[in-house]
């Protein structure tokens, strides 16, 4: 575990810290999903058919972007004064602790969007050239996210594009150049699961976010519906794995049920404590969840 004491300013763990590893789970699972998808399905192809190297460009691509927006969002919340140490409930952030110079930061947001790009770019040979209009809206929308989307309560609508959507779909596509309805609904359920994570962290902030004009969906519905909505999110995404079940797959339906159980044991926690520095367990405890889902998923279809 990363200590937040004592860091010296734009150190290799200034910069870990900055990078927040633990999110990384977010970008693994729909990638996970969708590399899982193409490869049963590519069996009906031939051996040839299924790359693992675009697979493994697909992941490097969704790690470096989620880094990036990590960046993004700590230099920009700190711009706009919404990073007041005193008031934040959440893990502190670099800009603002001065673990990490701005101007450092600034460098580091054009450094990664680049590498991102360079690492996507390969992903052409494999997808097509409507790769770059993917890539492009995805630098796009990490940008307008933190800038302007997630104070307009949109930012749950973008993490079911983002992280549901396209990162499953084209993971997929890029490996056969087609989409199944099947795989649609595997990745609406998908992003389902991940924005949970979103819920819990603006739940966690509401009232701080109230006050500074954000106006997220938490804080538009209030803290009972948000209670609610949580553990719905997570219930609609394991019944939507009924499409696996009537595509033969039962085990990628019957083990996410697993995920389902530590979902409801997180929401009874979420409820407990209402209010407060402590619901960044349920956060952390949110981020476990999401990726035993994303292995679950994975292990059911390839387990034949």
């Amino acid at each position: 575990m990363l200590s937040e004491q004592n860091v010296r300013q734009d150190s290799l763990q200034a910069w870990l810290l900055a990078a927040r590893p633990k999110t990384l789970s977010g970008a693994a699972v729909p990638v996970m999903i969708g590399v899982a998808l193409a490869f049963v399905d590519a069996q009906e192809y031939g051996d040839d058919v299924f790359s693992w190297t675009a697979a493994a460009l697909c992941l490097l691509f969704a790690f470096i972007m989620q880094i990036d927006a990590n960046f993004v969002n700590d230099f920009f919340d700190y711009a706009k004064g919404n990073d007041d140490s005193a008031s934040r409930l959440g893990p502190l952030r670099a800009c603002t602790q001065g673990w990490v110079k701005t101007d450092s930061m600034k460098q580091a947001i054009a450094s990664t969007t680049v590498l991102a790009c360079l690492v996507g770019l390969p992903l052409v040979y494999y997808g097509g050239l409507e790769m770059i209009l993917v890539g492009l809206l995805c630098v796009v929308f990490c940008f307008l996210y933190t800038t302007h989307l997630s104070y307009m309560g949109l930012g749950d609508v973008l993490v079911l594009v983002f992280f549901g959507i396209v990162p499953v779909c084209c993971t997929y596509y890029i490996q056969l150049h087609t989409l199944t309805w099947q795989v649609f609904v595997a990745s609406i359920a998908c992003g389902l699961v991940i924005d949970g994570l979103l819920i819990v962290n603006n739940y966690r902030d509401r009232y701080n976010d109230e006050r500074d004009g954000k106006m997220t969906l938490v804080v538009r519905i209030g803290s009972e519906a948000a209670e609610w909505l949580y553990l719905i999110l997570g219930m609609v995404a394991c019944l939507l794995g009924v499409v696996f079940w009537l595509n033969g797959h039962v085990l990628a339906f019957v083990l996410p049920l697993i995920y389902l159980l530590m979902h409801i044991y997180t929401w009874l926690k979420l409820k407990r404590i209402n209010f407060g520095r402590q619901l960044n367990e349920c956060l952390g405890e949110t981020a476990r969840n999401m990726f035993v889902y994303g292995l679950t998923v994975a292990l059911g279809l390839l387990l034949v």
